[in-house]
């Protein structure tokens, strides 16, 4: 039962660790860039294109249009985006990146899952097969299928 006792310690150290680095990383970008990890995502795939709907940029991160809607409303606020109309389709309404916005990408660290990314390309596609079939079944085991509708891929527990 001891080693038993052992996995289970080890398993939930390493969590422990996953979620401090995600919260290190936010506390991070809050003080470089003045913004939470899911906002960065945002302004990252509107700097990709120069410019997207809300629709492109929720079905990218696989969230609800209106949690897009809510992260581009608190976006704006900051300064860091602007809405306006589509010159092709009148109907679209598209987000373009400020000055602001430009600035605070520049200065924001590199996000948790591009570091993440980078390392997990370099694996073997084994490892990456276990590494995902390990992931999913921690998830399940954690009753984290709710949250991912909510923040699509992006590994951070806080605040839009």
């Amino acid at each position: 039962m001891g080693a038993h006792l052992d996995r289970i310690d080890v398993c939930l150290i390493a969590l422990r660790r996953i979620l401090r680095a995600a919260e290190l990383h936010g506390k991070e970008l809050a003080q470089s860039a003045g913004m939470t990890p899911v906002q960065l995502r945002v302004i990252q795939i509107i700097a990709e294109t120069g410019s997207s709907t809300g629709t492109t940029i929720a079905k990218r991160m696989h969230v609800a249009p209106a949690t897009v809607t809510a992260m581009i409303d608190k976006l704006e606020r900051a300064g860091h985006v602007r809405r306006q109309s589509n010159p092709v389709d009148r109907r679209q309404t598209l987000i373009t990146l400020t000055d602001q916005g430009v600035s605070a990408l520049s200065r924001a660290p590199d996000a948790l899952q591009q570091r993440f990314a980078t390392d997990f390309e370099r694996l073997p596609d084994w490892e990456q097969a276990m590494m995902v079939s390990v992931l999913e079944r921690v998830a399940s085991m954690l009753d984290a299928a709710e949250a991912e509708t909510d923040r699509g891929a992006v590994l951070f527990p806080g605040e839009l």
